[in-house]
């Protein structure tokens, strides 16, 4: 089953435990366009191009935050696909666990469907908690990353077909989907071997979900807005 990317991708014998830092340089988390400037973005969550419809609580700007060695790894990833002629388009990275917290109470909201015929069209919005809809992410943990590929050979970065949307809920979206064309599956293949060669494990229902491994801080979380 598809599980969207707030549910964490790895199972801790310890539990993980909210660090008591106020700012996003107290908790080691860094902007990644300090290490590539020329990344491409478009961080949903800020904005109200997502599956809420509306922008989420603790994005208070359309950044990308990392803990320094998840950032490192994926300016090496954009390094590599800009050598090729590609790069990729960010769309969420570190998450504030009150950002998870939205999406649970969006979840919870029965009014609420205006992205229904987008991102969930297959399901009841109630059958989106629990299976896809988590109260823990492995965002928090600030080595997650959201993210798609984009073709930059013309000299202007442009999105490439991935087969469904960032945070589409069904089974098209599984990285190795049977109902996807084969441009599409060779797309998502690009942006997987790039991603594992720099130390990213790819969750298979989810194309567009990498977390570096191992991660720099498995047992922390952090709760301060990106900003």
């Amino acid at each position: 089953m598809l599980v969207l990317a707030l549910i964490a991708t790895t199972t801790h014998a310890q539990p993980v435990h909210t660090a008591l830092v106020r700012t996003a340089e107290q908790a080691g988390l860094v902007d990644i366009t300090t290490l590539s400037p020329d990344i491409q973005r478009d961080m949903r969550y800020a904005g109200s191009n997502n599956f809420t419809g509306r922008p989420v609580p603790g994005y208070d700007a359309p950044k990308c935050l990392l803990l320094k060695p998840a950032a490192a790894a994926l300016a090496k990833v954009e390094a590599s696909l800009r050598a090729q002629g590609f790069g990729v388009k960010l769309f969420d990275c570190y998450r504030p666990e009150q950002s998870v917290q939205a999406f649970v109470d969006w979840a919870n909201d029965p009014l609420e469907v205006s992205r229904k015929t987008l991102q969930y069209p297959g399901i009841d919005k109630p059958q989106l908690l629990g299976g896809y809809i988590a109260e823990t992410s492995g965002h928090s943990r600030g080595a997650t990353v959201d993210l798609g590929l984009v073709d930059c050979r013309s000299g202007t970065c442009v999105d490439v077909d991935m087969g469904t949307d960032f945070d589409y809920f069904g089974p098209e979206a599984h990285t190795d989907a049977a109902q996807i064309t084969t441009t599409q599956y060779n797309n998502r293949q690009r942006l997987l071997v790039a991603m594992e060669a720099q130390g990213f494990k790819n969750y298979p229902l989810e194309w567009w979900h990498y977390t570096l491994h191992p991660e720099p801080d498995p047992l922390t979380a952090y709760d301060v807005p990106v900003r």
